[in-house]
């Protein structure tokens, strides 16, 4: 079951690098590297635990497309939370709230 929904994450990562590309115009290339290099649960891990946002998730503040960020996919799917530590969704739910992404 684990495993499925690992796979499943991972295709969720993927989902956002396309829908990035086709509806922000936003080419995530960084974003796509990690994700072969790392797979999609471990890079959003290591973005989600970075102290700094990454530049993709400035870019897509930028054109407003927050929901379109890893930290927006985690918080926004319960089914991916037990994927994370409680201080990891901490940190992504922060990193959103810090940019308005609650206030809609």
């Amino acid at each position: 079951m684990a495993l499925n929904l690992e796979k499943s994450f991972d295709e969720a990562m993927l989902d956002i690098y396309r829908r990035a590309k086709s509806e922000a115009k936003y080419n995530a290339t960084r974003f796509l590297e990690m994700l072969h290099t790392h797979g999609g649960l471990e890079t959003a891990r290591i973005l989600i635990n970075d102290t700094r946002q990454s530049d993709g998730y400035t870019e897509l503040y930028l054109r407003g497309k927050l929901d379109l960020t890893v930290e927006a996919v985690v918080i926004d799917n319960p089914k991916w939370h037990s994927l994370f530590t409680k201080d990891e969704l901490e940190k992504a739910r922060k990193r959103l709230a810090d940019n308005g992404y609650f206030s809609k």
